[in-house]
């Protein structure tokens, strides 16, 4: 296993931690659980910058990539959704995200049985990064509120920008599948 694949082990080990360290009641766990959350979010950079400069991928960490974004992005939802740090309206921004995230994971199976490559693209790469960012954010909570009071809002209006670029490119997908499809029959 190559240095970008452990990175990509990492960050799936670090999911259930990112949970318990923002659940465990001790003084300063938003503080760690965002910690944690920020190094796994770097891990990922990390391994797609290691993996591009040394012309290495691996069948392994083409599976694992998404997987591991996917779980640590839907866990510390989940857990933000149940401390109800994301409630009311604002919880259609997570429904969004996590319908999509499951969207493309089917879309990109489907089409893999296809030998049709479904490259990620520029905005999707950004709606990742506003995503990770928004959840930072929102894993600091009222810890971070009492450094800077507006942590926690600027984690929701980051997590509907996300929400909206989630939809976009959710559409772009799709769009490309179907176009796929249709030719295909023809």
């Amino acid at each position: 296993m190559d240095l970008p694949d452990q990175l990509t082990v990492a960050r799936i080990v670090a999911a259930p931690f990112v949970v318990v360290l923002f659940e465990w009641d001790f003084h300063g766990h938003d503080y760690w659980a965002t910690a944690l959350f920020c190094v796994a979010m770097a891990t990922d950079w990390f391994d797609g910058r290691i993996a591009r400069r040394r012309g290495v991928t691996s069948p392994l960490g083409t599976l694992l990539d998404p997987i591991a974004d996917k779980l640590i992005v839907a866990a510390a939802l989940l857990m933000l959704a149940a401390d109800q740090t994301i409630a009311g309206w604002s919880l259609w921004a997570g429904v969004i995200i996590l319908c999509r995230e499951i969207l493309v994971s089917g879309l990109r199976e489907f089409l893999g049985t296809l030998a049709v490559p479904v490259p990620v693209t520029a905005l999707a790469k950004w709606k990742t990064v506003v995503q990770m960012v928004a959840i930072g954010f929102l894993l600091a909570g009222s810890a971070g509120d009492k450094i800077w009071p507006y942590t926690t809002v600027f984690g929701l209006t980051l997590l509907w920008i996300a929400a909206i670029f989630t939809l976009y490119t959710g559409y772009d997908y799709l769009r490309a599948a179907i176009a796929h499809l249709v030719t295909e029959k023809d």
